[in-house]
């Protein structure tokens, strides 16, 4: 294995600080661009952020400033590869466009500048259908790191367990688990945070994934919400508690907030989280087949050891916890 040089995006996450972890166990050496606001609130933990990733050279600087990127962050210096865990935090369209796509085309900019022959990029596996202005965002960016020269991964992820875990508390206060619909109307493999980085770093040194767009989830079938509440409940050796919740009470929230929203600017911000919602209570995280227009779990790759109800029981014993940030439904 090749020891490579690598500036890395998006290392303050969970998945970005499990993807710096796995590339420093690869034996690369790794410098992780930290944004100043997020270097504040690591500086609170012994050594900071350094000590939150081992291993690798902090450097605190602004992704979303082309100055800033290249005097705080690359300094002139030369890299073999560029890695990106970056993501919008709400997914709403000034955010997405800001994040998801100008500092990505500011990040790959830099990136040639400093040499570098390969990008990483973690993007999202809704991508495939796009109907939101997050997903948009990604694949405009897509679209410019494919005819950029350089080699790429880009790494399309399904369903990560945070963003299915947040009902895992209040099953365990003895509330009901709450389901879209008939609770099956959509599927997904879940995966690790551990998983997906190791994925990610074999990108890096495994030249059969380099120029491909690589849809991943994690291992064993996959599974509806209906499935991950009897999962759920059978950890808690109780009999399972659900509550359907019908998808036109989205269509209604989605509605009112969208006419709301062209008042006042904070509202439709929340129409678009709406959506979102919407989207993500409709929509499979499975490869969709184009010719079919169906979501097929045998095209979706797997991979890893852990699955949700492994992360679950650790959740229930104390052994995990939960960071979802922006991760949430309930």
């Amino acid at each position: 294995m090749t020891r490579k040089r690598i500036f890395m995006a998006g290392a303050t996450g969970t998945i970005g600080r499990a993807t710096a972890r796995a590339l420093i166990a690869h034996g690369h050496e790794l410098v992780c661009l930290v944004r100043p606001a997020r270097a504040g609130r690591g500086a609170s933990a012994p050594g900071g952020w350094a000590a939150l990733l081992p291993g690798s050279e902090v450097r605190v600087g602004q992704v979303t400033d082309a100055v800033s990127l290249a005097r705080d962050g690359f300094r002139g210096e030369r890299f073999d590869a560029v890695v990106s865990c970056l993501a919008s935090r709400t997914g709403v369209p000034r955010d997405a466009w800001a994040i998801d796509h100008a500092a990505h085309l500011q990040l790959l900019a830099a990136a040639l500048d400093a040499g570098a022959r390969q990008f990483v990029l973690l993007s999202a596996l809704c991508v495939q259908k796009p109907r939101l202005e997050f997903q948009r965002a990604k694949l405009a960016f897509e679209a410019q790191l494919m005819v950029s020269g350089l080699a790429y991964s880009i790494v399309r992820p399904t369903a990560f367990f945070k963003s299915l875990s947040g009902q895992v508390e209040r099953v365990r206060r003895g509330k009901p688990y709450l389901v879209f619909g008939d609770g099956r109307l959509t599927a997904c493999k879940p995966i690790s945070d551990d998983d997906l980085a190791a994925f990610i770093a074999d990108c890096v040194d495994d030249p059969a994934r380099w120029n491909r767009v690589l849809p991943i989830g994690g291992p064993g079938p996959a599974q509806t919400p209906l499935q991950q509440a009897h999962a759920l409940f059978s950890l808690l050796g109780r009999e399972p508690r659900i509550r359907h919740v019908p998808v036109a009470l989205l269509d209604a929230i989605v509605a009112v907030l969208g006419a709301l929203g062209s008042l006042a600017p904070a509202l439709a911000a929340k129409a678009e989280l709406a959506r979102i919602g919407r989207y993500y209570a409709t929509e499979s995280m499975l490869v969709l087949d184009a010719t079919t227009g169906r979501y097929d779990e045998a095209a979706t790759p797997s991979t890893g050891r852990e699955t949700l109800a492994d992360y679950h029981a650790r959740l229930l014993r104390g052994e995990a916890t939960l960071d979802r940030a922006e991760h949430a439904v309930f």
